[in-house]
């Protein structure tokens, strides 16, 4: 976990300034194709928001090791007055083929964090009785998977349940317009953006979304 913070942001007057923000996720949250730096850091550096970021690479939501995103929940001090809590919806869950499961029955309180669901829904009542702040989770942008299709389509319907935020990158025609060109320097990998990509496609859109929020 990392601790980062700006008192003078290239926007002086953004309306996030001063706003704390925890980010969970793996390495599209850490920004390992752009030298450890993602939207967080951008937030930070242009916005002024303070960023704890917990985020390790290869690691997903559901299952039961110690590197998963509900094991690692436990790094980020209770303490943090957050502002916000914001999730990644890792496509690593999606490479290992790891069962997406279903909604909980209404008031129950266990959750199998072994699927893609029950992690989701453990993070979020996690989140909130632990920080007292709204929860976001956000997606990737879209690439040819179709088992990421079904996770965020079940994002999308936890969402309705849960009343969550969702910054839906996979679903954004603004975000699929992209030409080829933009696409070629925005992203390093299908599932991984370059700097130039989390500064100018993906920034301003967590932007646009959490001014809103």
């Amino acid at each position: 976990m990392i601790l980062l913070k700006n008192d003078k942001p290239l926007r002086a007057n953004a309306p996030l300034r001063g706003k704390t923000l925890i980010f969970l996720g793996s390495s599209v949250t850490e920004g390992s194709a752009a030298n450890g730096e993602s939207f967080a850091e951008c937030l930070v550096r242009e916005d002024g928001i303070t960023a704890v970021k917990e985020a390790v690479p290869g690691t997903t939501l559901a299952g039961y090791g110690a590197d998963t995103y509900t094991a690692r929940l436990k790094n980020i001090p209770a303490e943090t007055a957050a502002d916000l809590f914001v999730c990644q919806l890792s496509t690593n869950d999606a490479g290992a083929g790891l069962p997406l499961g279903g909604a909980s029955a209404a008031g129950t309180e266990r959750f199998d964090v072994g699927t893609v669901a029950g992690a989701i829904e453990y993070i979020i009542d996690y989140a909130r009785r632990t920080w007292r702040c709204p929860v976001i989770f956000y997606t990737g942008t879209r690439f040819a998977n179709e088992r990421y299709a079904a996770m965020v389509d079940l994002l999308l319907e936890l969402r309705i349940k849960w009343d969550i935020g969702v910054i839906d990158l996979w679903n954004s025609e603004k975000m699929n317009a992209v030409g080829a060109e933009d696409y070629e320097k925005y992203m390093h990998d299908p599932v991984h953006p370059t700097a130039e990509g989390y500064r100018l496609w993906w920034t301003p859109e967590f932007r646009e979304y959490l001014e809103k929020y």
